[in-house]
């Protein structure tokens, strides 16, 4: 098996979706229009979108065995995942998220519960090979801990980090020290600067002052508005491919996805950019979440028909 450039340590989990005709108002009952259940997790939703867009890819994770966990694995595996680093306790159960999709505005509420993700112990990480990799990207559904450990040892092996600081948790702008690149939507980026004592609201002022606490460079993505990227060479907006929304879930790991296969192919910064932003595009066009997610051919077609 061809070593992986890019490692993903992140959730999986079974997300139980429904489709209703709105989000519900609280203590209100609705009726729903459809349901289904997937694949899921941020950590696999990664790398199953850095997959398909043609990336080497492994995922390091806790799967537990109990509630058919080892289907779960498999499935990863046919999405061309390396799951050489996924644990799989049998006295566990896997994560699970309960998400719903308002048909109105394709908007989403989600609950998870982290069963086995949030076991991950310090000594999984402590075994992970960084041999060969250019990338090591996170979120924040594992124990924070075992995330900062992570970053630690990649940077010490040369191994760049990629944060995506979702869902925010508090705590977690202890790790921005040990980030390169750092992507958040705009309620993690503000959620993250009003914790480090800030009050800023544009998308730009947001971005220079989480980089101000040590990233390289700061994404925020803002939906229908595009991205805001800010770097030393300062601030670029992308804006968002002209797309009919139909369903949401998802579209922000298919960006992390997308962006970190462009950059460990060495795409310039812009490229990688506009290849993140149509990989997203692609997928909130269609219904789903891993299903949704666009293979490489797709993307490279939306671009030269840009």
């Amino acid at each position: 098996m061809t070593a992986p450039e890019i490692l993903v340590l992140g959730s999986v989990n079974r997300d139980l979706i429904v489709h209703a005709p709105r989000l519900p108002l609280p203590g209100e009952t609705l009726r729903g229009q459809r349901f289904g259940s997937c694949l899921g997790g941020k950590g696999a939703n990664q790398a199953v979108a850095a997959a398909r867009l043609g990336a080497r890819v492994a995922l390091a994770a806790r799967v537990g065995l109990l509630e058919n966990g080892a289907a779960m694995v498999e499935q990863l595996r046919a999405e061309g995942v390396d799951t050489r680093a996924v644990a799989q306790p049998a006295d566990e159960v896997p994560g699970v998220a309960l998400i719903v999709v308002g048909a109105e505005d394709a908007e989403n509420q989600i609950v998870t519960v982290a069963g086995s993700n949030g076991t991950l112990p310090l000594s999984q990480v402590e075994s992970l090979s960084m041999d060969g990799l250019r990338w090591l990207v996170a979120q924040q559904e594992l124990p924070l801990d075992s995330v900062a450990r992570a970053f630690e040892r990649a940077r010490a092996a040369g191994v760049r980090t990629l944060l995506n600081a979702a869902p925010y948790r508090s705590g977690c702008e202890a790790l921005l020290s040990k980030v390169d690149v750092l992507v958040v939507n705009a309620l993690e980026a503000q959620a993250l600067v009003t914790t480090l004592g800030g009050g800023l609201a544009d998308p730009e002022a947001l971005a220079q002052a989480l980089r101000a606490q040590g990233p390289s460079a700061v994404l925020v993505s803002l939906g229908a508005e595009g991205l805001c990227w800010v770097d030393a060479e300062g601030v670029r907006r992308v804006p968002a491919r002209p797309v009919k929304a139909v369903d949401t879930v998802g579209a922000g790991d298919t960006l992390v996805g997308a962006l970190v296969t462009a950059l460990a192919e060495g795409q310039a910064i812009e490229s990688a950019l506009a290849f993140a932003q149509a990989a997203a595009g692609l997928a909130v066009s269609r219904p789903g979440v891993q299903d949704a997610m666009p293979h490489r051919d797709e993307v490279d077609r939306c671009l030269t028909s840009a």
